[in-house]
C-alpha cells in the first residue's frame, strides 16, 4: 500500500468529515494498535483512528477506503485476547465506540436494538428496569462492547444455559466494505427465510462488513437466583461432579470448574481462602422458579463426592463470580504463560483433563485449569519459572500445542469463543480441511472482493502459501 494512498484517503475524509472524527497522535495510535492478545514483535501504530458516530459516517469512511484500497481495523474496547484487532501492517483503524446509542427497547417483544459501542454491562443495566436482561456475560462484560462481542460471537458465565452472542442476535445493519448497507435478519424469534446471513456476519471477526446496528433478544430476569459453592478434592472428582449434574438433569445459568491452583491465586488476590477447601471448586447458579428444587437435586448427586456443598451467601457469591470472571490474570510474566481457549464434548472432559496433566508433565510446565464447565470451554494455562529463559519458553509452546491437539482429537475446537484474530491463525487448518478454508475465502471475496476489511485475521491468506 502506497503512503500517498493513505494520506489521500485521510485527505478525502478531512473534506467530508467533522474534525474530531479523525484521529492521528501518537498516543492514540498507539493505543489503537492491538488487543489483549498475545503480539510478536512490537504493535504497529495505525496510520489514523477513525471515530464514526454515525452510520453515515461508516459508509463514507468505507467508500472512501474501498477507492483508495486502503485497510480498515473495526474496533470496539480492544478487550479481546485473540489479536483480532491488531495492526499487523499498513492499515487505519476504525474504532466504534462513539456509536454507543441504545435505540429501543422493546419489553412487549424482549428485544433492543443499540449501536455497536454499547457496553454489554450498560445494555443490562437499561434492560433491568423491565425485568429483562441480555444474557451473554463475557468476562469483559464491564467494559466489552455489543459490537465486539458480535464480531468473535463472545461466550461468558452464563453460555451452560443461554448459550453464546449468535443465540441472542436477531438482525444486523451491516456496511460492506464498498459502503453500503445491508439490513440481515428480523424483529422476530423465529425465521427461516434465506440463507442465514446474521449467524455469518456474528463471528466474523470484522472481515465480511462493519457492523453499524444490532437488534437482540433479551431473556427474562430470573425472580430466583442460588449460587453453589462446591468443593473437591481434585479436578477429577469435580468433573466426575460434573457428570453427575448432567445425569440428573440440571441445568445451571451459571456452571465454572476452577482447580487448587487458581484457587491459590485467586487466595492471593482477593484476600480469601478458597484454596484450603480442597483441590478444585465447582461454582453453580442456579435460576428461575426451579431453583431451589434444582438445588435440591444437585445435593443428591454430589452429597458423595463433594467435600463441601454450601450456599454462598450475597456477598461472597458476588466476590466468587468476580474472581472467577478474573481468574486468568494473575502476576507471572506474560512471557512465561501461555493460556488457551479449546473447548471439548462434554462427554470427553474427563478424558481432556487427564491429557491436560500429562502434557504438563511430559514438557515439565507448571498448569493451571478453568472451565466453563457447563458447555466443555476450557481455559488451561501453562506457566515456567522466568529463571528457565528460551528453554522454558520452548516447553510452553510444546505444551500448549499438544493441548490445542489433543482437544481436536477429541471432537473439539481451537477457540471455543475467542475467536481466532491473528494468534490463532496456524492452528486454523489443523481443525478445518483445505476445501472449507477456500470456501470461506470464496465467501469474503464476494463481500470484500478488495481484502481492505481486517485483512491477516480469522483465516490464513491463501496468497501466502
Amino acid at each position: 500500500m502506497a503512503s500517498d494512498s493513505f494520506a489521500e484517503f485521510l485527505e478525502t475524509l478531512r473534506g467530508a468529515l467533522p474534525a474530531n472524527r479523525i484521529e492521528s497522535n501518537l498516543q492514540t495510535l498507539r493505543e489503537n494498535a492491538r488487543d489483549l492478545g498475545q503480539l510478536i514483535g512490537e504493535a504497529i501504530p495505525p496510520r489514523a483512528v477513525l471515530y464514526p458516530e454515525s452510520v453515515e459516517d461508516v459508509q463514507e469512511i468505507m467508500r472512501t477506503a474501498t477507492r483508495y484500497r486502503v485497510p480498515i481495523i473495526t474496533r470496539g474496547a480492544g478487550s479481546g485476547v485473540s489479536g483480532g484487532v491488531h495492526v499487523l501492517g499498513p492499515a487505519v483503524v476504525l474504532n466504534l465506540s462513539r456509536m454507543n446509542r441504545i435505540l429501543n427497547v422493546s419489553p412487549e417483544n424482549e428485544t433492543a436494538t443499540v449501536e455497536p459501542g454499547v457496553i454489554n454491562h450498560d445494555l443490562n443495566a437499561a434492560v433491568e428496569e423491565f425485568g429483562l436482561m441480555y444474557a451473554p456475560d463475557p468476562a469483559s462484560y464491564r467494559i466489552s462492547t455489543i459490537g465486539g462481542n458480535i464480531a468473535t460471537n463472545a461466550g461468558g458465565l452464563r453460555c451452560a444455559k443461554y448459550g453464546v452472542t449468535r443465540e441472542s442476535v436477531l438482525a444486523l445493519d451491516v456496511v460492506l466494505s464498498d459502503g453500503r448497507l445491508i439490513h440481515v435478519g428480523r424483529k422476530s424469534f423465529k425465521g427461516v427465510a434465506g440463507y442465514d446471513l446474521v449467524g455469518l456476519f456474528t463471528g466474523s471477526e470484522g472481515t465480511l462488513g462493519v457492523v453499524v446496528g444490532a437488534t437482540v433478544r433479551l431473556r427474562y430476569l430470573p425472580v430466583q437466583q442460588r449460587d453453589l459453592f462446591c468443593v473437591f478434592d481434585s479436578v477429577e472428582t469435580a468433573v466426575r461432579g460434573l457428570q453427575h449434574i448432567a445425569q440428573a438433569r440440571v441445568q445451571p445459568a451459571i456452571l465454572e470448574l476452577v482447580d487448587g491452583a487458581t484457587m491459590r491465586v485467586l487466595d492471593q488476590s482477593y484476600g480469601t481462602s478458597v484454596s484450603r477447601e480442597g483441590g478444585a471448586l465447582l461454582l453453580i447458579r442456579l435460576d428461575g422458579y426451579g431453583a431451589e428444587a434444582e438445588e435440591q437435586a444437585i445435593r443428591q448427586v454430589l452429597g458423595a463426592v463433594a467435600l463441601r456443598l454450601s450456599v454462598a451467601e450475597d456477598e461472597f457469591a458476588t466476590t466468587l463470580i468476580e474472581m472467577r470472571r478474573t481468574s486468568r490474570g494473575d502476576t507471572q510474566d506474560d512471557a512465561y504463560r501461555m493460556g488457551e481457549d479449546v473447548a471439548v464434548p462434554k462427554g470427553e472432559m474427563l478424558r481432556f483433563v487427564r491429557q491436560l496433566n500429562s502434557i504438563a508433565l511430559r514438557n515439565e510446565v507448571n498448569l493451571r485449569l478453568i472451565a466453563h464447565a457447563g458447555d466443555g470451554n476450557f481455559h488451561p494455562t501453562f506457566f515456567v519459572d522466568p529463571s528457565t529463559g528460551q528453554a522454558g519458553l520452548s516447553r510452553l509452546n510444546a505444551a500448549l500445542e499438544e493441548s490445542v491437539r489433543e482437544a481436536l482429537r477429541l471432537g473439539g475446537t481451537i477457540t471455543g469463543e475467542h475467536g481466532v484474530g491473528s494468534v490463532k491463525l496456524p492452528w486454523l487448518e489443523w481443525e478445518q480441511e483445505p476445501d472449507v478454508i477456500s470456501l470461506q475465502h470464496a465467501l469474503k471475496e464476494v463481500l470484500d472482493p478488495l481484502g481492505i476489511l481486517n485483512p491477516g485475521k480469522a483465516i490464513p491468506d491463501l496468497s501466502a502459501r
